[in-house]
This record gives C-alpha cells, structure tokens and sequence, in this order.
C-alpha cells in the first residue's frame, strides 16, 4: 500500500510555518500581499537599495527594462566618479584641461541633471512598488520619509553639483576668459602677467589704475614673483610700439595741461584713450579683438620698458567689486602695522583725520571683511604710496592663502559669482589649464616680492634716470633668474 507524499505549500503560504516571513521562490516581486510584515521588511529592502544602487529595486520588484536603464547609468557614474580621482592622482594636468573646458563643464551639467530627474523617476516608482498600503501602520510614515530624503540626498546632491559648482564655473570661465587666441609660449621661462586695480565707482569720467604690478610664474616649478611699480612713476620708458613711437625717452617733456595727464604712470588712461579723438582705436586697434583696450595696452608697454622682460597678458580687478572677493573667501587674516583711516580724505589741506575719517582701523591681527580690506588697500592720506603699496601686496597673498582647495568648494557659488564682476583679462581660454595646474604648484611655495621704490630698488620716482632703470632691470633678472648654489664661487 502506498503512502502518498505531504502536500507541497502554495506560493502564497509561509513554506517555513511561520507567519510572513518568506513566500514562494521571489518573495521580492512575489510577495505575500496578506502579510504586514514580510511587505513592510521588504519596503524597507527597496528603499534601501533605491538608495545605494540606483535601478536595483527596479530589477528585483518592478519594470526591468527601467532597472536596467537605472542600473547602467548608476554604474557609469561610478566609473566617471572613480575614472576621475584616478586622472587627479595619476594624470592632474588632464583633469585641469578638463575642467578649464565650456564644453565639458556643460557635459557634465547635462549628465548631472539627467541623473537627477532619472533618480526622481526610480524613487517614484520604487514607492508605487513598495505599496505602503500594505505596509504596518507604524512604518508607513518612515518608509516614505526615509525613500524621500534619500530623494533629497541623491538626486538633490545631483542638482545642487550641477547648479551651484558646475554651472557658475561655466558661466565665470564663459564671462572671463575671452580670448581664443592661441596662447603665447613662455617668456625665458616665465608667465609674465599685469596686474592691475583700479576703482570704476560712479564719479570718476576714467579708470587710472591705482595699483600696477606684474606677476611672473615660473613656467616649470610655478614659483611666483610679484614686482610692484608706483602709479605716479615718472617718465617711464616704453617698450618698441606706438607709445614708444611717440614718446621715445617716456611722457618727459610731454605733459598735457588740458586734458589733465601729468608724467606718472597711473596717467596712461587719460594719455593712450582720453586724450584722444578716437579713444587710442589708432594707437591699438587690436586691442578690442583680444579682450583689451589701449590704456591697458599702453601700461603693458611701460611696465615691459620698465623691467626688460616681456609681459603677453594682463589681468584687471575692480576695487569696486574687491570687498566681494574678499567676502566670498570669508575675510582675510592681515597684521595691520599702523592705524589707517576709513574715508574719502581731506575737504581743505591740512584737515586732521579725526575731523574726516569715518572710521579707523586700529593695528594688530585682525580679521578684515570686504569692506575694511577694501579701506586697508586704498587708504593713502595719512602714509606714503609705498606703504599702501606693500598693504595691496600683503592683500594680494592673505588672499591666496584664503583661496584652498576646501574653502573655494564651500564657497564656490560666492566666489564665482563675484568673479565675474571684478575680472577681466585677455588671457586665452587655451593656456587656463597650464596656468591652474601652475597655481596648485605655486601654493607650497613662498611668493617673493620686489618694490620699485626708492627703499626696494633705489629708484627716484619722480626723476628716475636711465641708469635707475637699467639698474631696476638688473634687479629683476636677479630675482627671476638667482644663481645656482654651484654657480656661486667660494669665500
């Protein structure tokens, strides 16, 4: 007489004898709809993997054509994600050319959008499948909350790379740098670069650049040399080109009493443009083509006849727009020498500062915000140009140490959003990514400083002579090109 085998339990009852826990062979997409339990476990299953691997609900639950989309996009990301730190630890010259580019800043924002609206519709549907219907009452709520902040993590953190970091670099690298030129090589080894500030407020009928100084980078270790030269030197020396043309031995014997230029340097905007009918079109008519205009062109001149080397771009900054810089890199730390006052200067000659100031800043280590370093740059009415110049230069380098790679993340937005008010410059597109990877080296390395002062250089800057000026240039290849230890003979 044969026994006849136990029955087999059908998919829709629990196979171990208890209640809810696991049904049939794919409990995940097959599950016991009846049981609270095993649907609120594998609510919390689905969601979990909606987070960490984007598609995988999809896959395992729902529509597996959308799974697989889900799933691709998530593992190519990943491989951009680790493809990305790879090129930044083996190949950092590559990564800067990258993210130098319009076009692929662009790219990278359209990924990073569409990986967002595409995590949008996984956790969508990864709900519908979740049915919280089904779920305990109790977990209802903390399935959804949990599915919508890993919503608010994931895809948020999509939009957020995509719209507050990549697209404010696109739009600063759009807005600045202009000039599709191709680039220039070195000069003897150096990256030479104009600096100029200027002040571009309401009330003033043009800009004389109140702060001159040229910054050579050393094209292989980026080591940084910045020389300052007085706004009021006299009779600067030009170097071959339309102004030298015109003033051969500088503006000596050429000042202008109408139009108002006097013989300092800082008076080439009202000599090369002002002056002229045609705005200096006649002087530099190129100037517009690459991103200048003819009084930066004629300052790029002076400071080339100045130091004997050449000097292919510049960069300008509006004081105007320096606080925002300064407050978008959350202050600078500056050891102030002596107290400085805040305010336009002097109604008559000779008026006390107490009676005009509208503020002070007082000496010791202080943490300026925009507008107080703005005062330290500018204020001039109660010390020489050569201390404000050295007050600039100690700006110019708080700055730079402000400028880390964590901070510029915390607060990018900030700092590109005042870039692009406060820059403007003719170097071309092309060279940005040399020049960035140059910056990264420059930052463990000291910038040294040379001014043309009658204290830094020996120069009589309001009757400089010509053996001043050879004796300046002489200075300037000793900074840029020091002997080698080698090269200096003993005792």
């Amino acid at each position: 007489m044969s026994i006849a085998a136990p029955p087999r339990p059908r998919a829709s009852q629990p196979s171990d004898g208890t209640d809810g826990v696991v049904v049939g062979s794919r409990p995940m997409r097959h599950p016991d709809t009846r049981s609270p339990q095993v649907m609120t476990r594998r609510g919390w299953w689905l969601v979990a993997l909606n987070f960490f691997i984007p598609g995988s609900a999809q896959a395992l639950a729902g529509n597996k054509r959308l799974g697989r989309v889900g799933l691709t996009a998530t593992l190519i990301l990943w491989l951009l994600v680790v493809l990305t730190l790879a090129v930044a630890l083996l190949w950092r010259g590559l990564l800067t050319i990258l993210v130098a580019n319009v076009f692929f800043l662009v790219a990278v924002q359209v990924v990073l959008l569409a990986y967002a609206v595409l995590w949008l519709v996984l956790t969508i549907d990864t709900l519908r499948l979740v049915r919280l219907v089904k779920l305990r009452s109790a977990a209802r709520p903390a399935v959804a909350a949990v599915a919508i902040l890993g919503l608010v993590v994931g895809s948020g953190g999509a939009t957020y790379a995509a719209q507050q970091l990549v697209a404010p670099a696109r739009d600063l690298l759009a807005s600045i740098f202009t000039n599709n030129a191709p680039p220039v090589p070195p000069s003897n080894g150096y990256y030479n670069i104009l600096l100029l500030g200027a002040d571009s407020g309401l009330g003033r009928d043009s800009m004389r650049f109140d702060s001159i100084s040229v910054v050579s980078v050393n094209a292989a270790t980026g080591a940084v040399h910045i020389t300052g030269i007085p706004r009021d030197l006299a009779f600067a020396p030009f170097s071959p080109g339309p102004m030298h043309d015109l003033y051969p031995d500088g503006f000596e014997g050429h000042p202008s009493d109408t139009c108002g230029w006097g013989p300092g340097i800082n008076q080439l905007t009202n000599a090369a443009e002002m002056c002229r009918d045609d705005g200096g079109k006649g002087l530099y008519p190129d100037a517009a083509a690459t991103s200048s205009t003819p009084a930066v062109e004629a300052t790029r001149d002076a400071a080339e006849g100045v130091m004997g080397i050449e000097i292919p771009y510049y960069v300008f900054v509006d004081m105007k727009g320096f606080a925002d810089i300064v407050d978008a890199v959350g202050g600078v730390d500056i050891n102030v020498q002596e107290r400085l006052p805040e305010g336009g200067g002097p109604t008559y000659e000779g008026e006390p500062a107490e009676d005009w100031a509208i503020g002070w800043i007082e000496p010791g280590q202080q943490h300026m915000n925009g507008d107080t370093a703005q005062w330290y740059a500018r204020s001039r009415y109660t010390t020489s140009d050569w201390d404000r110049m050295r007050r600039q230069r100690e700006l110019q380098q708080a700055i730079l140490a402000q400028a880390n790679p964590a901070n510029v993340l915390a607060r990018f937005q900030q700092i590109a959003a005042a870039g692009q008010d406060l820059v403007k410059t003719d170097i071309p597109s092309a060279l940005l990514p040399f020049l960035i990877d140059l910056a990264v080296k420059a930052k463990d390395q000291p910038v040294a400083t040379l001014e043309l002062t009658p204290d830094g250089a020996g120069l009589n800057t309001d009757e400089p002579t010509a053996d001043q000026y050879a004796h300046v240039r002489d200075l300037i290849q000793q900074a840029l090109y020091p002997p080698s230890p080698s090269a200096i003979p003993e005792g």
